[in-house]
């Protein structure tokens, strides 16, 4: 029988902690979250490696690295809103939900959602709201958001993020074509965005959508 337990410490201190995060509250949500359960049987004995696994609907589940760097990047508070754009298999969902306060997420395909919420409701998770949409659009009624994140590539930022953005918030997102990605880090002020800074290489899917990648894009 496996020890996802064990695994899991392997991987904190092999991928997260000897590759440089220090963020003690985000090392601790990484452990507390069992990653395995978020995977379908076939690829759950593969969960603790550093690599992407395939969800379903040629989605895939982000290697812990960069979960474990993007969520230290947005510096989460324990009473921040926090907007995450793909929820995917609701795994990174899980671990921004032990460090804010509300969870804001939102996933364009419904069957991924719909699992994404029953596993979060069986980890008996009370702070996350997902809702299905075009991600590339936010989610206007519950701005304005302490951090955005987002897990799937865009050609450019989209405007509606940026506006609903706090004051003094953070968002970090992946941005560039299929093969070529760089992940951003920006902050804004009341007037808009103040500072922008690449952050390092980075692979996601595509963000499909109005302001992201739509059909005449491919």
């Amino acid at each position: 029988m496996t020890d996802y337990s064990i695994l899991r410490q392997r991987m904190i201190e092999k991928y997260i902690i000897d590759r440089g995060i220090r963020d003690k509250r985000v090392i601790q949500a990484i452990y507390d979250v069992p990653r395995h359960l978020f995977l379908d049987e076939p690829f759950r004995t593969k969960a603790y490696g550093n690599y992407s696994l395939p969800i379903g609907d040629e989605q895939t589940l982000t290697q812990p690295y960069m979960v474990a760097y993007m969520t230290e990047l947005i510096q989460p508070g324990e009473s921040d809103r926090i907007l995450e754009i793909g929820t995917g298999s609701g795994y990174h969902t899980t671990i921004l939900a032990l460090l804010a306060g509300q969870i804001f997420s939102i996933e364009r395909i419904p069957a991924l959602a719909e699992k994404a919420k029953r596993i979060i409701d069986q980890l008996n998770i009370r702070n996350v709201s997902i809702k299905v949409f075009d991600g590339s659009l936010g989610w206007r009624e519950m701005a304005p958001f302490n951090s955005i994140l987002v897990t799937a590539a865009t050609p450019w930022i989209p405007e509606p993020l940026v506006e609903q953005l706090a004051p003094m918030g953070r968002m970090v997102i992946p941005v560039g074509s299929e093969k070529d990605q760089r992940l951003r880090f920006i902050m804004k002020d009341e007037d808009g965005i103040v500072a922008e800074k690449d952050v390092g290489p980075c692979r996601f899917v595509k963000l499909q959508g109005k302001y992201g990648w739509n059909n005449d894009q491919g």
